[in-house]
């Protein structure tokens, strides 16, 4: 519930809260009479903060005269207030400008990798990714000699995502031999889900030259073992440097807990999750997220896109005190430059 406030209180409440999050400090009645730009004399803007913080949207820290914004007060900030310039992922701002460079259509594991390193680096704070869940799919495989018995299996995404495994055979097997299995699995089963594959081999095995359809029934375990190991379901990346972040520093038993949480990386999917339900960048601020439940911490995520469907999340993880403005940008349009990156077909 937004509480009502007339036009000089809101004023003063983006004044506090802008002049906050630029130098961390409490805000006092001098400071927010020239931030402001309102003329008014110090005995009101006392009394309008005074109204503020008994709405529960600024607080007195013990410590100083000033005020600081409550998370309640950052919603309020955020839900009417922020000035958030139109995402153009065309003509990103100056500090997004090289991330469509580092983002290119490659392996799309590395590719999320990078964006997660992105969102880290640009905002100074944790950036966090969660992983399409994978389609046990292959459009090719092909088998490599290796001798000594060990074969190795590179198995081909439809997206172009590759992954290799090495297996020991029963005997070693001759490059022609490996050839012959590698024309029969791609004839017969590419475009196949590895669950449909190990069925119809199941069936056939019989029809198979025995040696070969061994060489195939371990082809499609290492396939399953492959996706069963897919990367992790979420990246995160720069978990250390909230250590350098000046509002935390002062609890690290604050700090521990939220370490905890990027260890528990199945909360963390449940919370990005939330965000494929709503279109564009969502904000979680304080203890809004339930999952990362600190006052002091806000969550910026919003989802992305292959072909046109919502496949992963993507966002920042830092203090509530954040210029959200720059957070937003740096989300969306990573967002829509990591969804066009995916959705490139790969050459070849």
């Amino acid at each position: 519930m937004n509480p009502m406030l007339d036009d000089r209180a809101r004023t003063l409440l983006k004044a506090l809260v802008e002049r906050y999050i630029a130098d961390g400090q409490p805000v006092g009645s001098r400071t927010l009479s020239r931030a402001s730009g309102l003329d008014l004399s110090p005995a009101t803007i006392r009394n309008v903060m005074s109204d503020l913080e008994e709405l529960g949207l600024i607080a007195s820290p013990h410590t100083s005269a000033g005020r600081v914004p409550t998370a309640r007060g950052y919603r309020l900030f955020v839900d009417t207030m922020l000035t958030a310039r139109p995402l153009d992922p065309a003509q990103p701002p100056p500090e997004l400008a090289s991330v469509r460079e580092q983002l290119q259509p490659d392996q799309p594991q590395r590719v999320i990798a990078q964006a997660a390193q992105i969102l880290s680096s640009l905002s100074n704070f944790v950036g966090v990714v969660t992983v399409p869940r994978r389609a046990s799919v292959f459009r090719h495989i092909e088998f490599l000699r290796l001798g000594d018995r060990r074969v190795l299996v590179i198995l081909v995404s439809p997206d172009g995502d590759v992954q290799n495994r090495l297996i020991l055979t029963a005997r070693d097997y001759g490059q022609s031999e490996l050839v012959e299995a590698t024309n029969y699995l791609n004839s017969h089963y590419a475009g196949l889900t590895i669950e449909e594959v190990r069925e119809r081999l199941h069936g056939e095995i019989e029809a198979l030259h025995g040696e070969i359809a061994g060489l195939m029934a371990a082809a499609v375990k290492a396939g399953t073992d492959a996706i069963a190991e897919s990367t992790e379901q979420v990246v995160v990346v720069g978990e250390r440097r909230l250590l350098e972040v000046e509002d935390f520093s002062h609890d690290m038993g604050a700090l521990r807990k939220l370490f905890d949480v990027f260890e528990r990386k199945t909360e963390l999917m449940r919370l990005l999750d939330t965000s494929s339900r709503a279109e564009g960048v969502r904000i979680w601020i304080g203890g809004e997220s339930r999952v990362v439940p600190f006052e002091e911490l806000s969550v910026v995520a919003a989802p992305y896109e292959v072909d046109g469907m919502v496949v992963g999340r993507l966002g920042v993880i830092g203090p509530t005190r954040m210029h959200y403005d720059r957070m937003i940008q740096i989300v969306g349009i990573t967002a829509r430059l990591l969804t066009n990156a995916l959705s490139q077909k790969p050459a070849g």
